[in-house]
């Protein structure tokens, strides 16, 4: 009985080291047979330091489309997201490139940012990269599209306001022969060619200074300017105006106010925001300027009780000859210039021009410039508050 039950161990025994030694070379014979998985093909050398220093937005793809490397810019613009290329547009793109290895460049436009409607304007060049890379190089030309739509709209415009004021003089000029014989028209006639002339006048000139503004980034001798006398200048060149309109005009000024750049320029800003002001102010309101030293900046700000400037046009009112009520600037004579020349000065002494605004409520226009300091400023006062129309009725 114990010589059987020996028998049966061993053999059980025997069954269990076969079987071991069986699954032992089976696992060393796929060790040997079987290709450990490769590493995904690296990045050619130097690219990343070529995509650092780049101006282009740069996105590199591997052969899943994944983003292997890209520029801080590609996610500023919403290009990439979480690793991935956002646009359909561009991965379909980077498929063709990878399928006959064409380069390609077109031209897209693009949603920027996720859940927004602002668009940009995309110049987008795919090209292969090593052997198995794809590689994106992208260039925001809103910008430029925007400039070239603004210059095309400049030479039609200026032809187009040109041609008004010297068509109305001509016709009036043939009036005036016509009606020779008749003093009191050929007097009325002259007025108008009077009024026409002026007009005209002023625009040749506005765009004469937009012109000059454009081309002078920096101003040549910058002086110490007091914001008071700018001020003040302004104000008084468009005194008579207001009181001829029933227009209150109030100032409020800090005397620490004063900034470098060119007094003469500053003024003709302030000057147009407050006849822009006045333009569309109705009798019987009040504009009101202010200037004071908010740190190292002096803020000027005009502000009107008048109609208000409807949201979706605020963005567009600093553009050369646009303007919210074509009929009523032309009716005082308006040339769509003035806050296009506030923007450039204000750009010229490194500042900038803002407006609030709500439709009923009139608006704010601000312009912000550096301050000067306060060794060369003038000695602090208090402010002054003074009407620059005493008289006002009612």
């Amino acid at each position: 009985m114990d010589a059987s039950v020996a028998g049966i161990v061993g053999g059980g025994l025997g069954l269990v080291i076969g079987a071991v030694a069986v699954a032992a070379s089976r696992l060393s014979e796929r060790r040997f047979t079987t290709i450990p998985p490769s590493a995904p093909p690296a990045l050619p050398a130097g690219v990343s330091d070529v995509l650092a220093v780049l101006r282009s937005i740069a996105i590199v793809l591997d052969a899943s489309d994944a983003v292997v490397n890209n520029s801080a810019s590609a996610v500023s613009y919403g290009l990439v997201r979480h690793g991935e290329v956002v646009h359909a547009e561009l991965r379909q793109l980077a498929r063709q490139v990878r399928r006959d290895g064409e380069i390609r460049e077109v031209e897209l436009e693009l949603a920027r940012g996720f859940g927004t409607t602002t668009n940009t304007l995309m110049t987008a060049r795919v090209a292969p990269l090593g052997a198995s890379h794809i590689l994106i190089l992208a260039e925001d030309h809103t910008h430029a599209r925007r400039v070239e739509e603004v210059r095309r709209d400049f030479v039609a415009n200026v032809s187009h306001e040109l041609k008004t004021p010297v068509g109305g003089i001509a016709l009036l000029a043939e009036a005036v022969l016509d009606a020779r014989d008749d003093p009191e028209a050929v007097s009325r006639f002259a007025e108008r060619i009077q009024v026409e002339s002026t007009r005209l006048t002023r625009l040749v000139k506005e765009i004469v200074d937009l012109s000059r503004l454009q081309t002078a980034d920096t101003l040549h001798e910058p002086e110490l300017v007091e914001i008071p006398q700018v001020v003040a200048e302004a104000v008084d060149r468009l005194r008579v105006a207001a009181e001829s309109r029933d227009i209150t005009l109030e100032t409020s000024v800090d005397q620490r106010a004063s900034v470098f750049g060119d007094a003469e320029l500053l003024a003709t800003a302030v000057g147009n925001l407050v006849s822009n002001a006045m333009n569309y102010s109705e009798p019987g309101t009040r504009v009101a300027v202010a200037a004071r030293r908010v740190g190292d900046t002096v803020e000027i700000t005009v502000s009107d009780q008048g109609q208000g400037i409807p949201a979706t046009e605020q963005s567009r009112i600093f553009e050369r000859f646009y303007r919210v009520d074509a009929a009523r600037s032309r009716a005082t004579g308006g040339t769509g210039l003035g806050l296009a020349i506030v923007k450039h000065v204000c750009a010229t002494h490194g500042g900038d021009v803002a407006v609030w605004s709500e439709e009923g409520h009139g608006s704010t226009f601000t312009m912000r410039l550096p301050a000067a300091s306060d060794r060369t400023a003038a000695d602090s006062d208090r402010p002054q508050v003074g009407s620059a129309q005493g008289e006002q009725h009612g």
